[in-house]
């Protein structure tokens, strides 16, 4: 296990630029061993081969990495995840290029490891196709789960350009696997102009829930978190925060932008609310296209922040557990 703070530890922090790069500086393994004892495992799924239109999240969980500030409390919330919470980066998934299936079965083998540890994945995409894999790998564990899905597409198309695998379809496909219950499954901040009537009429048929970008401007995402909450109800949920659900003011760099949504406030503190009052047993952030290799752009930080706003919820919620 390597752990990027040994050479600082007299100082009490490191510079963010200096040393090997893991997520907030967390221990560093790729021996599933080493999850034993840890409460969250960061994995990276570098992998863009089935997106539509522009490609480059392969490069994101790498920028996110680069993106992410040292540990420290949480000034609003109060509490230091990486305090209260045992972190670890678990390295990345052994995808291929130009293989997605083989992409995918390694990133459902890589979250199974930290799953069987008892840990639960915070998995960095990566394109919305990467999702599938990833509930795959809980559902396969614990059953159905519930889905808080943060997005401007609904990702629950039956094809894209003809291709059943792709990041337009992993919610269709996981819905109609039995992984995903589609009464405890919440979209929040869709708008634009796709998806259609077919895929409204099928979600509609199976009770799917979704709370459009203007539900959120109209009503307040407080109400919003509110109302979803109460839909994923009890048992385990899994998040995903497609990060074009932000206006593309706070996240350009991602592969289909949709200009009028959500501000990155509004995103970090539904995050954070949710991660503090869900059972969770998963999450993703997915869709960001980093300006370059390993930079550290707005994009890749609101991202990085999204998983810490998680993070910090699910120590709220340990916290409040153990009372």
């Amino acid at each position: 296990m390597i752990d990027p703070l040994e050479r600082w530890r007299r100082h009490g922090e490191k510079p963010d630029y200096a040393g090997p790069v893991s997520f907030g500086s967390a221990l560093y393994t790729q021996d599933p061993a080493h999850l034993a004892g840890a409460d969250v495992a960061i994995v990276g799924a570098p992998t863009d081969d089935l997106v539509s239109d522009r490609p480059g999240t392969r490069f994101a969980p790498r920028a996110i990495r680069t993106a992410s500030c040292p540990p420290g409390p949480h000034l609003e919330a109060g509490v230091d995840a990486f305090a209260e919470l045992r972190i670890v980066d678990f390295g990345d998934a052994p995808v291929l290029p130009a293989d997605a299936a083989s992409s995918h079965a390694a990133i459902e083998d890589t979250v199974g490891q930290v799953l069987d540890a008892g840990v639960i994945p915070v998995v960095l995409g990566g394109d919305h196709s990467i999702t599938e894999p990833n509930v795959r790998a809980v559902a396969t564990r614990r059953g159905p789960v519930g889905l808080v899905h943060f997005d401007t597409h609904a990702d629950t198309g039956t094809v894209v350009f003809g291709v059943p695998v792709s990041h337009g379809t992993p919610m269709y496909r996981l819905v109609e696997a039995g992984h995903v219950d589609p009464t405890r499954y919440v979209q929040i901040g869709l708008r634009g102009y796709w998806p259609g009537p077919a895929e409204f009429a099928w979600q509609a048929e199976r009770g799917i829930t979704t709370f459009f970008m203007h539900d959120v401007r109209e009503r307040g995402i407080g109400a919003i978190v509110e109302d979803a909450l109460a839909v994923v109800g009890a048992g385990p949920v899994f998040l995903t925060v497609d990060i074009d659900v932000l206006d593309p003011a706070f996240a350009p760099g991602t592969g289909t932008p949709e200009p009028g949504g959500m501000t990155s406030i509004d995103l970090l503190w539904a995050c954070r609310t949710i991660a503090s009052q869900v059972e969770l047993c998963g999450m993703d952030v997915v869709e960001v296209s980093p300006t370059a290799i390993g930079s550290a752009d707005i994009t890749s930080l609101v991202a990085e922040r999204v998983v810490r706003e998680v993070l910090t919820g699910v120590a709220l919620r340990r916290r409040d557990c153990a009372r």
